[in-house]
C-alpha cells in the first residue's frame, strides 16, 4: 500500500517537486545506508576505545563477526583511517614492556595518593561522542579530590591539540601550585613532547595509568559514563557547535554545581568545594600523602605549600 505523508501519497509530493518517485526511493535507500554506516562505526570506535586503540581492522573485524555483524575489512581499514582508530603501533625495540610507542611512559603515582585536598591530583581520558554523520572527541580532566570537571575541550580529531585545549583551560581556571599530579592513560596524546612540556613549566608532576588497567583511572570512566547516560544518549545534536552548547550547560552549569554525588556526601563538586575550604587550613590538609601501604610506610609527596586557593 503506498504510503501517506499527512493527506498526501508520495506520487503526489514528488510530482509537486518536480522529482521522480525512482529519485524519491534512491536518496531514500542513502539516508538508510548512511544510518546503518553510522550505527557500525559507532560499534567499531566502541571496540577500538574498550581495547586502547591496540586493535587492527582484523581483530575489530573479529569483533563484529562475533556479534553477527559482517562488513568488507577494506571498508573497515578506510573508516579506521577517517575516524582516527588506527591501532598504535608497537616500536621494534621496547625499553619499557607496557609502552606502546616511543615516548616516555611515567610511573603510576595516583594509586599512592591520599588526597587531602584540592589541586593534588588531576584526572584526564579522552571518549568519543557520535554526532549525526561524524564522529568527534572530547578530552576532559577532573581534581580527583572533588570531582569537579576542570577542563574540556571538543575536537574532530584525536590530535595533541584536543588534550591540550583542556589543559590550559583546567590551568587558567585552577592556577595550581607546583606539586600537583596528573594522571592519565599512556595515550600519545598525554606522552607527546608539547603535552609533557606544558606540565614542567607548571610544576606538575606525571603519573600514568598500568598498560590495559581501567581502573587506574575509575574516576574519568565514571564521569564520562555519567555524561553519556544523563546528556549524550537523550540528545540528538545537530552538529558540532550544538553539542558543545550543550556540554557547556551540562558539565558547567548541571554537573559542577547542582548534580549531587555519593562519594560526596550527596554534595555538587562546588559545594564540597566551598565547605572544604570553610575549614582551617593545615600543613596535613595541604599536602598530599603518598603512602606504599606494603612496605608499612607512608611517605608525603614534594608538593610546596599549601595548595588551596
Amino acid at each position: 500500500m503506498m504510503s501517506l505523508q499527512g493527506r498526501l501519497t508520495i506520487e503526489r509530493m514528488c510530482s509537486m517537486a518536480g522529482v521522480s518517485r525512482a529519485s524519491f526511493y534512491r536518496s531514500l535507500e542513502a539516508m538508510e545506508q548512511v544510518q546503518q554506516d553510522m550505527e557500525l562505526r559507532s560499534e567499531m570506535q566502541r571496540i577500538a576505545l574498550e581495547h586502547r586503540r591496540h586493535y587492527g581492522s582484523r581483530r575489530i573485524l573479529l569483533e563484529l563477526q562475533k556479534q553477527g555483524i559482517y562488513v568488507n575489512r577494506k571498508r573497515v581499514q578506510r573508516w579506521m583511517r577517517e575516524d582516527n582508530l588506527l591501532a598504535v603501533q608497537p616500536r621494534r625495540f621496547v625499553r619499557t614492556t607496557e609502552s606502546s610507542h616511543d615516548l616516555e611512559v611515567h610511573y603510576n603515582l595516583a594509586r599512592y595518593l591520599h588526597l587531602t585536598g584540592i589541586n593534588q591530583l588531576w584526572v584526564a581520558d579522552i571518549t568519543y561522542i557520535r554526532l549525526q554523520t561524524e564522529f568527534v572527541f572530547l578530552a576532559v580532566i577532573l581534581d580527583a579530590f572533588s570531582r569537579k570537571a576542570i577542563g574540556w575541550a571538543l575536537g574532530q580529531n584525536l590530535k595533541s591539540e584536543l588534550t591540550l585545549r583542556a589543559l590550559q583551560r583546567a590551568l587558567a581556571e585552577r592556577q595550581p601550585a607546583p606539586g600537583l599530579v596528573h594522571h592519565s592513560d599512556r595515550g600519545w596524546q598525554y606522552a607527546c613532547a608539547a603535552y609533557v612540556e606544558v606540565l614542567r613549566e607548571h610544576g606538575i608532576e606525571i603519573s600514568m595509568s598500568r598498560a590495559g588497567n581501567p581502573y587506574d583511572n575509575a574516576l574519568c570512566e565514571s564521569f564520562i559514563k555519567t555524561l553519556k547516560q544523563e546528556e549524550i544518549y537523550c540528545t540528538e545534536y545537530r552538529d558540532l557547535e550544538h553539542l558543545e552548547a550543550n556540554l557547556e550547560v551540562f558539565i558547567e552549569q548541571y554537573y559542577n554545581r547542582r548534580r549531587l554525588h555519593s562519594a560526596l556526601n550527596y554534595r555538587s563538586p562546588e559545594e564540597f568545594e566551598r565547605q572544604w575550604a570553610a575549614v582551617p587550613a593545615s600543613i596535613e590538609s595541604s599536602v598530599p600523602r603518598l603512602s606504599f601501604f606494603r612496605y608499612g610506610a607512608g611517605f608525603q609527596s614534594k608538593g610546596k605549600g599549601s595548595h588551596r586557593e
